[in-house]
């Protein structure tokens, strides 16, 4: 089992048998060690790689090291600014197209601002962006926005998140959005009494220490964090239905699950759960 799946168990309990996405005919009865030939969107590698190998956050590409999350992100950008399946590398030069990151990946980041006038941004260093407090002259200047696997590490209310990825956007401008999220149940947040907080210890020992606003002392222990300290807390895990409630309730127009497969490019979701959300801002 791997550790997402079990974070999200753990988090909205026993889970029942999840149904399948609809996968093409090709790869419907793949076993685990059927070769699956791809090339990848973000660097241009062909690889051949097992069917049980191409998961969320497994590398896969033979140069790069892309996951199918990374060009799955790729793909969706590619998609909805140009109505076409294009890799990055192929795609026109148009630097008059904006885009900002939220802490990319330097996998799908760097084809990114070769071909677009793409920004990638940061919490904690430069260029940075605090998604929950954006700097106003950013406000309506982006085509596109991306912000993979961060929402869950946002102080609450996450709300505020929502509202200022629709802001920083242009009429008609694209969120692509990936997080951890179950598809049963309300979102689970960790810590709903956030005030004045530390982290304490090191390794496996580590405690969140709260004092809540009203003056209550907390400590929260079997903390998670997602490949580092810090900012990297896990805050929450999300449900479907709860993003797609904090998109609408932000003022996307439009917002889908895309959790469809594209072979040539080794994406495939086998489960229903964790998949990206493009959503769109009113035009």
């Amino acid at each position: 089992m791997s550790r997402l799946v079990d974070r999200l168990r753990r988090g909205f309990g026993a889970l029942r048998p999840a149904p399948k996405l609809a996968l093409p005919p090709a790869l419907a009865d793949c076993r685990a060690d059927t070769p699956v030939p791809f090339r990848c969107n973000l660097c241009g590698t062909p690889n051949v790689v097992a069917f049980g190998e191409l998961r969320r956050e497994s590398p896969s590409c033979s140069r790069c090291g892309s996951t199918v999350r990374f060009r799955s992100i790729g793909h969706l950008v590619a998609r909805e600014l140009f109505g076409a399946d294009v890799a990055l590398p192929d795609l026109p030069q148009r630097p008059d197209l904006r885009g900002l990151g939220l802490s990319d990946a330097g996998a799908y980041a760097k084809p990114l601002a070769d071909r677009l006038g793409y920004e990638n941004t940061f919490f904690h260093q430069p260029p940075r962006l605090d998604i929950t407090a954006i700097d106003e002259a950013r406000a309506g200047r982006y085509d596109f926005l991306i912000a993979s696997d961060v929402f869950e590490h946002v102080l609450a209310p996450v709300s505020r998140a929502f509202v200022n990825a629709r802001r920083l956007l242009k009429p008609g401008g694209t969120f692509v959005l990936t997080v951890p999220f179950g598809t049963e149940g309300p979102t689970r947040e960790h810590f709903p009494e956030l005030g004045d907080w530390r982290i304490e210890g090191e390794g496996d020992e580590r405690v969140l220490v709260n004092r809540t606003i009203d003056g209550r002392e907390q400590r929260h222990a079997d903390l998670c964090f997602h490949g580092g300290d810090g900012s990297t807390l896990e805050m929450r895990l999300f449900s479907r239905d709860d993003l797609l409630r904090e998109l609408r309730n932000a003022g996307f127009a439009h917002a889908r699950i895309a959790g469809e497969a594209y072979l040539p490019f080794g994406i495939v979701w086998p489960e229903p759960w964790s998949v990206p959300i493009v959503a769109r801002a009113p035009a």
